[in-house]
Parts: C-alpha cells; sequence; structure tokens
C-alpha cells in the first residue's frame, strides 16, 4: 500500500541530522522539506540539496505543512524545541541523551500527553547486530542463564572538538555512549537495578567526562559493565558474555567472534597445569575431550528503517512505538545516578 508521506523539518543540520536526512531520502514516507541551523556553512549545504532553510524556529514549528520536527542539535536545547513544536502540533523525534536530565524528560513527557503529539528518541544502537547477536544468544539460552555482560567501546582519537567537549551543552562520553549502553542493558536485563557505579576518565578534559566505567548490580545479582575510552590504543573486546554453560566473545563491529558452549560436565578432576611460577588446578582450560564447543556468533539482519517504520505506523496508529518514553527517563535517572556515584565516590543505590 502507497504511504503518504509525512513532511519533516529538521533542526540541527550537523552530523546525525544530516545522517537522518540521507535514510530518509531512501524512504518514500518521510520527505524532508527544509532544515534549521545556526551555522552558515549548514545552510548552504542545505540549499545545495534542495532543501528549505529556516531562518529560525519560529518558522519551523509555525510551518503548517512540516508534519514531524527531528531534533539534532547539542543536548541542552532538546527540551525547548521539542516542547515547541509539540505546542505547535507536531511529532517530534529527538537525538539522543534526550535531555539533560531525567526533569527535562518528565517535562516533555507532560507536553506530548497534553498535546497528543508522539514524541520519541533516535534510541538507534538498538538496531547493532552487535547487541542483536548478544541479545539473540541471552534469549535462545545458548550459554545457559546469562549471568554478566561486558561492553566497551574504546577508540583513541579523544573527544570529537566541539560541543561534546562542555558540560554547559551537554558533552562528555557517559551521556554520549552510555545513554546506548546503559538502555541496551535495560532491555537485556528486565528486573529492577539495585546499585550503580561509576568511575571517570580525565586523560585530557578536565570539564567532561572523556572516558567511564559503569557497572550495574542487578535485584537477581546479575551485572553489567559499560567502558568508554577515548585513549585506547588497544581496545579490548567490544562484548564479552558469562553464561552458566558458556561463554561469547565479539571483538568488534566487524562481528568477529565466537560462542564457546558447554557440551557436557562429565570432564573429571582437572588436571594441574603450569601458571607462572606454581600450578593451579582452578584454572586449568578444559581440555580436548568433547566437553566444550566453538559456535559461530548468531548473525542478526536488521535494519535502522525499521525505527523510522514504526515512527511513521505509530502516528498513523498502525503500530505501538518500540522506543518508549518511560524506558527514556529510566535510562536518564541511571544516568543521574552514575554521575552520583562519581561525585561520592562510591557504589549508590537506585530503584
Amino acid at each position: 500500500m502507497k504511504r503518504t508521506p509525512l513532511t519533516v523539518a529538521v533542526v540541527g543540520f550537523g552530523g546525525m541530522g544530516g545522517h537522518h536526512v540521507e535514510h530518509m531520502e531512501e524512504l518514500t514516507y518521510f520527505q524532508v522539506k527544509g532544515i534549521q541551523d545556526i551555522r552558515k556553512s549548514q545552510e548552504e549545504l542545505a540549499r545545495k540539496k534542495g532543501l528549505e532553510v529556516y531562518p529560525d524556529l519560529s518558522a519551523v514549528v509555525e510551518d503548517e505543512e512540516v508534519d514531524v520536527v527531528l531534533i539534532a542539535t547539542p543536548n541542552d536545547s532538546h527540551r525547548d524545541i521539542a516542547v515547541s513544536a509539540m505546542r505547535h502540533g507536531k511529532h517530534v523525534i529527538c537525538e539522543k541523551p534526550v535531555t539533560m536530565n531525567a526533569a527535562e524528560m518528565e517535562d516533555i513527557m507532560q507536553v506530548e500527553k497534553e498535546t497528543g503529539q508522539l514524541f520519541v528518541v533516535h534510541q538507534n544502537r538498538r538496531w547493532d547486530e552487535d547487541y542483536l547477536s548478544v541479545k539473540a544468544i541471552q534469549d535462545l539460552e545458548t550459554i545457559g542463564e546469562v549471568f554478566h555482560v561486558e561492553c566497551r567501546i574504546h577508540g583513541s582519537r579523544g573527544i570529537p572538538g566541539d560541543w561534546r567537549q562542555k558540560k554547559a551543552q551537554g558533552g562528555g562520553m557517559l551521556l554520549d555512549w552510555g545513554v546506548h549502553l546503559a538502555d541496551r542493558q535495560l532491555q537485556m536485563f528486565d528486573e529492577r537495578v539495585t546499585h550503580v557505579n561509576c568511575t571517570f576518565q580525565h586523560i585530557r578534559n578536565m570539564e567532561v567526562d572523556d572516558g567511564f566505567r559503569l557497572m550495574l548490580t542487578f535485584e537477581s545479582g546479575k551485572t553489567a559493565y559499560m567502558e568508554v575510552g577515548t585513549f585506547n590504543y588497544i581496545g579490548l573486546p567490544l562484548w564479552y558474555v558469562n553464561g552458566t554453560q558458556g561463554s561469547a566473545v565479539i571483538h568488534s563491529w566487524d562481528m568477529d567472534g565466537k560462542v564457546t558452549r558447554l557440551e557436557t560436565d562429565r570432564e573429571p578432576d582437572a588436571r594441574p597445569i603450569q601458571a607462572g611460577a606454581g600450578l593451579t588446578k582452578t584454572m586449568a582450560p578444559r581440555f580436548d575431550d568433547g566437553t566444550v564447543k566453538d559456535l559461530p556468533l548468531p548473525r542478526i539482519d536488521a535494519s535502522i528503517e525499521e525505527f523510522y517504520d514504526n515512527v511513521y505506523q505509530t502516528i498513523h496508529g498502525e503500530e505501538s512505538i518500540i522506543v518508549k518514553n518511560d524506558e527514556v527517563l529510566r535510562v536518564m535517572r541511571l544516568l543521574e545516578k552514575a554521575f552520583e556515584s562519581v561525585e561520592k565516590m562510591q557504589t549508590v543505590p537506585f530503584e
């Protein structure tokens, strides 16, 4: 069935704003009309693409042809733009992190309720194949019950030289990447988080974190560890997962890794091995007797187009939104606890 396109205006035509425009150009059910940006260079780029250039935000929200406002500005401006857009009868797609704090997200949710407009956050990392592979391993119990997950994002270029380096605009890696990693862990473990522990790195930036380590403890005792580093010249695996009957590793976004599953516990008492200056049975490997088996990683055919399709269908009352605002709010509350943990230099309780 042919879909009537929704008309979109993009506020903030930088990296992510341009990324959205490229995606929407490939879709038949979104039509980008124009952009609004404070930089002349971006206005010129938009004109070259044949897009209208709005002089200010008021012109965007007052354009009766616009159905959807897409927000891709620095984080400190998200709430005010979203509220204005919804009060002018526009639906809103917002980049992450959604706001500077949970209270601002609550403001947005209240206006969404009052206006009946859709507000949705672009949690695009839910569609990463590496995450979906780990989620499949968990859901299918390929390695038994998963009790510990580690996810690391390592790079060596520091923080990009823009607003991400400024605290007032919501910079730092916890807000930039942590909002994705925490969101995915809360999707994996559907239970209460009891404790949060977080530490920051300030290698070259004392204003915001240019790296963090975040540990969540869940009510059942399961744990999730997240780490982002921007001065790591040798990266550790992207994912490391432990279950009651095996482990899995994904080394990079290229999906190189494997699953090692316990096939049987028939192995007799472990034979000691030489380890450094001593012997150990505890850390002796399982010898090649068939007790463990290596399997390939599950490959998941997923596309971020599902996000856009779901937004369109939800606006037309045909589906329920995938990225729910109460989930986004929970992530923001969790990150606030992470900041508290850093400030107090100790583990803090959460829910």
